[in-house]
This record gives C-alpha cells, sequence and structure tokens, in this order.
C-alpha cells in the first residue's frame, strides 16, 4: 500500500467547515435548484415559453436576480470546494496541488465575477441599439 507521506501544519478547523459547507449548501442547491427547475418547465406554458423575453422578465425581478445569484454562487462555491478535496486527495506533488488549486480558484472566481456582472447588468433593451436588433417587447422596437 502506497505510505502517506504529507506532514503539513494542522489545518484547525477548516476542512471540518468544508465538509459542513458540503452538506448544508447540497441541501440548499437541492431546493433552489428544484424550485428553479419548477418555475421554468411547469408554470405557465413550460419549456416552450423560455425564451430571451422570459430571461428578461425574469431579471427584471429583484427576487429572481437574487434567488440566480445564490443559486450561482452556492454552486460555484460547493463546486469548487469537491473539485478542492479531490485536488488534495490525489495529487502527490505540492507545486502539482499548488499549481492545480491556483487554476481552480482563478476559474472560479472569473466565473462567479461575470455570472454575478451579468445578473444585475442584463439589459434587454440597450439605448441606442438598432431597432430590427431589439426583442418584440422593448418599447423602440
Amino acid at each position: 500500500a502506497p505510505e502517506y507521506r504529507r506532514h503539513g501544519r494542522s489545518k484547525g478547523n477548516f476542512e471540518m467547515l468544508a465538509w459542513l459547507f458540503m452538506r448544508l449548501s447540497g441541501v440548499v442547491l437541492v431546493v433552489l435548484i428544484f424550485a428553479h427547475l419548477f418555475v421554468n418547465l411547469m408554470v405557465g406554458e413550460g419549456v416552450h415559453a423560455i425564451d430571451f423575453g422570459f430571461v428578461a422578465g425574469k431579471w427584471a425581478d429583484p427576487f429572481w436576480q437574487v434567488w440566480d445569484l445564490v443559486m450561482l454562487w452556492l454552486a460555484m462555491l460547493h463546486g469548487t470546494n469537491g473539485v478542492r478535496v479531490i485536488i488534495n486527495d490525489y495529487a502527490e506533488k505540492n507545486a502539482t496541488r499548488m499549481t492545480l488549486k491556483t487554476i481552480l480558484y482563478i476559474a472560479s472566481a472569473v466565473i462567479v465575477i461575470l455570472g454575478t456582472l451579468v445578473i444585475f447588468t442584463f439589459d434587454p433593451c440597450p439605448a441606442g441599439a438598432a431597432a430590427e436588433l431589439l426583442p418584440p417587447f422593448c418599447p423602440a422596437a
């Protein structure tokens, strides 16, 4: 059997808190995702109603912006923590482990930042856009 050779400093309560976060965020994500799927696929016209206008209408309401933001942040933190654990378990060299986790953290931060910007800056009817490019629900179209 391979010998475990890493003898790093104690990480305190971080690993226990990360383990607890995974369980709690998993439960919250199940509720958020199933409610998201129900609203998008079952209410109203169902899947046939999902288009640009549907998303624009949802994101016009701050409730749905926050809902999608919480879903994005929790999913990314949950997934990043899971991949971090896998990297710690399978990367044998410290340099490899550090490189992989750095790439993971940068990619996660970029996705969270861009997703947050999209949710809060989404404007389906930008000022100055050509009328033929605007969706039909925009006042200038």
